[in-house]
């Protein structure tokens, strides 16, 4: 259990990303967004260039990125969002955006996320949660090291944001079948390992980094309905509503969802201090590996901000997404 005191913020679950923002000046922050065609990327955009930043959407679709661009624009930002493609799945497409990237930055939003309603895996064979959700964000962070390094150097610090879900209470990191070569699939429990993933990574990208000034924070958005839900199957959907239903959350509008993210982002609390798992604004208690998801919808598991765990994910990614 973790002994010393939580990191707290004067924000809630009812706070909004523009609350969290209120009287910040954003002003020659650059940060990139991940996922920011819709949704909670979008929001998270959204609410960063109003604060003055200059955004960059990293997105699948760019035409959505484009139509995002413009409402940002329209409301008033200081600086029209850059619309640049990413997909995280596909590693050529992570080093070209890596490489095309000039300049420091003091920002990384690891937003994007997938679900799958069954088997899927990409062409190298990995699961396509996992490549999406975590080794294509690891792939993004590496590569952009440098330039984040810089940008701590600039500004004192530089932080990433690693998105991950109360789903992560479902399951750890199988390092003995991370694609699901033996196991039978199961996309709740591969959407899971991909979400602890996301918090080992903000624990392990700390540890190598806080030296240079880069720091890492997981979040947990709480329940938001966005397109992220397209693929579920009936079951899926059915799982989603008995914790509604059981209290293990209560559904947040798009800025309240958005409003974690940025409190890791921009908070003072959260200065120069990494390795935290979020949750409502506030860093989330620890609880045991086998505490059960409905007595502790707010917690973090053990598993999720293990070091070990972390240190052995990271080779495992390194391996796969710079071999």
């Amino acid at each position: 259990m973790t002994t010393r005191p939580l990191i707290t913020t004067p924000f809630s679950a009812a706070s909004t990303a523009d609350d969290v923002l209120a009287g910040v000046d954003l002003a020659g922050v650059r940060a990139i967004v991940t996922g920011a065609s819709s949704g909670l990327g979008a929001e998270t955009a959204r609410a960063l260039a109003a604060a003055g930043a200059e955004v960059t959407l990293a997105v699948r679709n760019t035409a959505a990125g484009d139509a995002v661009a413009a409402a940002i624009a329209q409301a008033g930002a200081a600086h029209r969002p850059r619309v640049s493609p990413l997909d995280l799945a596909d590693p050529a497409a992570v080093r070209r955006f890596t490489g095309s990237w000039a300049g420091p930055l003091h920002l990384l939003v690891n937003n994007a996320g997938l679900v799958t309603g069954g088997p899927a895996h990409t062409p190298r064979g990995w699961e396509l949660q996992f490549a999406t959700n975590h080794l294509g964000h690891f792939a993004l962070a590496t590569g952009l090291h440098a330039a984040l390094a810089r940008g701590g150097a600039e500004r004192g610090e530089a932080r990433i944001v690693s998105v991950s879900s109360t789903a992560h209470m479902r399951a750890g990191v199988d390092f003995d079948d991370l694609h699901f070569a033996r196991r039978a699939y199961d996309p709740q429990i591969a959407y899971a390992q991909s979400k602890t993933a996301n918090a080992l990574f903000a624990v392990g990208a700390t540890r190598r980094w806080a030296a240079d000034g880069v720091f890492a924070n997981a979040v947990n958005p709480g329940g938001v309905a966005t397109g992220l839900q397209r693929n579920f199957t009936q079951a899926q959907k059915d799982s989603l509503a008995a914790a509604e239903a059981a209290g293990v959350f209560t559904y947040k509008t798009v800025g309240q969802g958005a409003a974690t993210s940025v409190a890791a982002a921009v908070a003072p609390q959260f200065a120069r201090t990494g390795g935290h798992y979020l949750d409502d604004c506030q860093e989330a208690r620890t609880v045991p590996d086998d505490a059960e998801l409905a007595d502790h919808p707010h917690g973090v598991k053990r598993w999720a901000l293990d070091p070990a765990a972390a240190e052995r994910l990271w080779a495992v990614s390194a391996a796969l997404t710079h071999g």
